[in-house]
């Protein structure tokens, strides 16, 4: 068997081949300093996160909360567009857009536009307004007519009768509990 192919089983390396043309001192030295860099990646995580709770503390006693730290951070990222190229450059040619003649007339066309709509809907709005005035014309004159006869008829004197009961009195709505609607029952 090739010695390059043996079974590679050093320091966590579960019995696999080594790769073709590394040697097994090769790996065994790249093995080491995996481990290595693992150590300084993990030391380093820890002295991160020992630098985070201290900053963090920091923050807490100076009073600066995650709130206003958020919105210096929105604000700082704000000011880093307007100031990039890309933002420069889409404001020039909006600008450049306003200011043409295309852009003019669209803009006139829909400024009159929304004129003639708003003068059409004004009048819509009053034709309804007077319609519905004379509606209500028409109904309180035909309520005002009709209500004696609705009053005077079976069907009302029976619904009375039938509610001054329910009170407590007599057909004429009175009785020892006083008038409908003095709520004296309840």
């Amino acid at each position: 068997m090739d010695p390059s192919q043996r079974d590679f089983t050093m320091d966590g390396a579960s019995g696999g081949t080594l790769p073709p043309g590394l040697s097994e001192e090769e790996a065994l030295e790249m093995q080491i300093e995996l481990t290595k860099v693992e150590d300084e990646i993990q030391t380093l995580r820890q002295v991160l996160t020992a630098k985070e709770r201290h900053a963090g503390e920091l923050r807490r006693r100076l009073g600066i909360s995650p709130l206003a730290e958020f919105k210096n951070n929105i604000s700082k990222g704000w000011q880093e567009v307007q100031s990039s190229n890309a933002y420069l450059t889409a404001s020039a040619t909006l600008d450049d857009i306003s200011h043409s003649d295309a852009y003019k007339k669209t803009q006139e066309t829909l400024s009159q536009a929304g004129q003639m709509t708003s003068s059409a809907l004004s009048t819509m709005g009053s034709a309804i307004r007077n319609r519905f005035g004379e509606m209500s014309n028409n109904y309180s004159m035909r309520h005002s007519l009709s209500m004696p006869a609705m009053r005077n008829s079976n069907t009302f004197k029976s619904f009375e009768d039938k509610m001054s009961k329910v009170v407590g009195g007599g057909s004429n709505g009175e009785g020892p509990q006083g008038p409908p609607g003095s709520n004296s029952n309840f």
